[in-house]
């Protein structure tokens, strides 16, 4: 029994300690419900709970939830993108319009060329 004690104490030390290093090293805006310094706290002084309620509540899970939640940016696929298809879609209108206006150029220096030449 003895030996549980010790095990079970030093697996909660490891697992204080783990949380309070994740606290510390994780952006402040990726905590949630507490400032980062109260976590760090309640982690220390609630062992093995203060370590559990930060993994559960106090940081903001890195998955895609999180990031849409918080508008963040993130890698997307092109196609996922609104923004990437707006410009593309903006770049293929201007490519469309400076192809016209050539076009108009063109005509009016032929027409040019024509008058002159009579």
């Amino acid at each position: 029994m003895a030996r549980l004690s010790v095990i079970l104490a030093v697996l909660f030390v490891a697992f204080t300690i783990f949380s309070f290093i994740d606290c510390i090293r994780t952006e402040e805006s990726r905590v949630r419900a507490l400032p980062k310094t109260l976590w760090a706290v309640l982690i220390v002084i609630l062992t093995p709970f203060g370590g559990i309620l930060w993994f559960a509540l106090g940081k903001e899970r890195s998955g895609g939830a999180g990031v849409a939640a918080t508008g963040g940016g993130g890698s997307k696929a092109p196609d996922d993108d609104p923004e990437f298809l707006r410009r593309l879609g903006a770049d293929k209108q201007r490519d469309e319009r400076i192809r016209e206006l050539e076009a108009r150029l063109a005509e009016l220096d032929d027409d040019q060329n024509n008058t002159s030449e009579k």
